[in-house]
C-alpha cells in the first residue's frame, strides 16, 4: 500500500517516485534509487521517464532479461566460441518456455516438467539446456538478480557413456574415400588424441621442430605431440589445401586460407562418410569425436601412460575414452 505523501502536489507523481535534492527519483522495491529527471522538468516528462524505466526494469527481471545480461557479461565472453554458440542454441528452447516469466517465479517443479517433456525428444539436449539454464541462474544469483537457482536439485537424465570403438578397417574405409581436409583432420584427431575444436583452431605457428604444440581447449593442458612419419605426412598434405599463391595461418584451412567453422567441417565430414558408406557397404556409424577415443584406445601402455599422452586431468576421463575390448589370457597358473 502506497503511503500518504506529505506534499499533496506530489500525488500527481507515479508510484514510488519522490522529489530528491536535485531530481525526481524512483525507488523500486529492490531498494535502489534511480534518477529520472531534473526537478524543473514537467510532470509529463517524469511520467514518460518512469514508464520507460519501469518497462525496462520489468523486462530485466524476466528470464529474457537474465539471459540477455548473461550473454553480455564477461563470464560469457570468456567462454570458447563454440561454447558460446552452443549456449545461444540452448537458449532458444529455454526462452520459448520461460522467457516472459519473472526470475523468482520459476520453481524446481517447472524445471522438472520441462526436462521430462524435453527428454521425450532428446535426453542429451535436455541435460545440456538444464546446464545452460543453471549457469544463467548462477550468474544472476551471484549478482543479486535472482533469489535462488531453481535448477539446483533437479536431476539430469543419466547418459550412457559412448563405447563405440572404430576398427582399423572402418578407419581406413573412410580415410580412402575422404577429401583431403577430412583425411588431415582424421589423422590429427587419431595421432594427437585431439578434439575437433583444437584441430580446427590449430595454427601453423604451433608446428615446431620437435612436433606440434597443442593447448587443449577443454582442460588447458599443454603438450608437444612428437613427430611420427604419419603425423609429418598429414602436415605435408595440409600445405596443399590452399589455392596456389595463398598462404594460411591455419593448419586445416579453406582453399582461400580461412578457418573451417564447426558446422562447415561437420557438413564435409558427413558428406565424405555417406560416400564411403555407399561405396564400401559398411555402416561407419561413428562420430568424429570417436577418433580421439580410437587414438587413446590404440595406445600400448597402462591407463596412467594413456592419460599422460591424452592430456586428461584424471585417469577417470581417460578410462571413458579407452574403448578397445581387452584381451585376457584363459590359461591358469597351476601349482605342481
Amino acid at each position: 500500500m502506497v503511503g500518504i505523501r506529505k506534499n499533496k502536489v506530489d500525488n500527481a507523481l507515479p508510484t514510488r517516485v519522490y522529489r530528491g535534492r536535485s531530481a525526481y527519483e524512483w525507488k523500486p522495491k529492490d531498494g535502489t534509487t534511480v534518477r529520472l529527471c531534473a526537478l524543473d522538468a514537467p510532470i509529463s516528462e517524469v511520467w514518460r521517464r518512469w514508464e520507460t524505466l519501469n518497462n525496462e526494469f520489468a523486462i530485466a527481471s524476466t528470464i529474457n532479461g537474465l539471459v540477455e545480461r548473461f550473454f553480455n557479461s564477461a563470464d560469457f565472453h570468456e567462454l570458447s566460441r563454440e561454447t558460446q554458440k552452443d549456449y545461444r542454441k540452448y537458449s532458444k528452447n529455454i526462452l520459448a518456455v520461460f522467457g516472459k516469466m519473472h526470475v523468482d517465479k520459476v520453481e524446481p517443479q517447472h524445471i522438472r516438467i520441462y526436462m521430462d517433456k524435453r527428454g521425450l525428444k532428446s535426453r542429451v539436449q535436455a541435460n545440456r539446456e538444464h546446464a545452460f539454464f543453471s549457469r544463467c541462474y548462477r550468474y544472476g544469483f551471484e549478482r543479486g538478480l535472482c533469489k535462488t537457482n531453481p535448477c539446483k536439485g533437479v536431476r539430469k537424465f543419466k547418459e550412457e557413456a559412448r563405447k563405440r570403438y572404430i576398427t582399423d578397417i572402418e578407419y581406413q574405409a573412410l580415410y580412402d574415400h575422404a577429401s583431403d581436409v577430412v583425411k588431415i583432420a582424421m589423422e590429427l584427431a587419431y595421432l594427437c588424441c585431439a578434439r575437433q575444436g583444437d584441430i580446427l583452431a590449430m595454427r601453423t605457428s604451433q608446428i615446431l621442430e620437435e612436433g606440434i604444440f597443442i593447448t587443449q581447449g577443454k582442460t588447458g593442458t599443454e603438450q608437444i605431440k612428437l613427430w611420427s612419419p604419419r603425423l609429418r605426412a598429414a602436415i605435408e598434405l595440409s600445405k596443399t589445401l590452399t589455392k596456389p599463391g595463398i598462404t594460411s595461418t591455419f593448419v586445416l584451412s579453406q582453399s582461400y586460407g580461412g578457418k573451417w567453422t564447426r558446422d562447415g567441417f561437420n557438413s564435409r565430414w558427413s558428406t565424405d562418410r555417406s560416400k564411403a558408406r555407399e561405396t564400401t557397404g559398411l555402416p561407419l556409424d561413428f562420430t568424429f569425436h570417436d577418433l580421439k577415443a580410437k587414438g587413446i584406445s590404440d595406445i600400448d601402455g597402462t591407463l596412467q601412460e594413456k592419460q599422460a599422452i591424452s592430456g586428461h586431468k584424471s585417469a577417470g576421463q581417460t578410462a571413458r575414452y579407452d574403448r578397445k575390448t581387452k584381451r585376457v589370457s584363459t590359461e591358469k597358473n597351476s601349482k605342481d
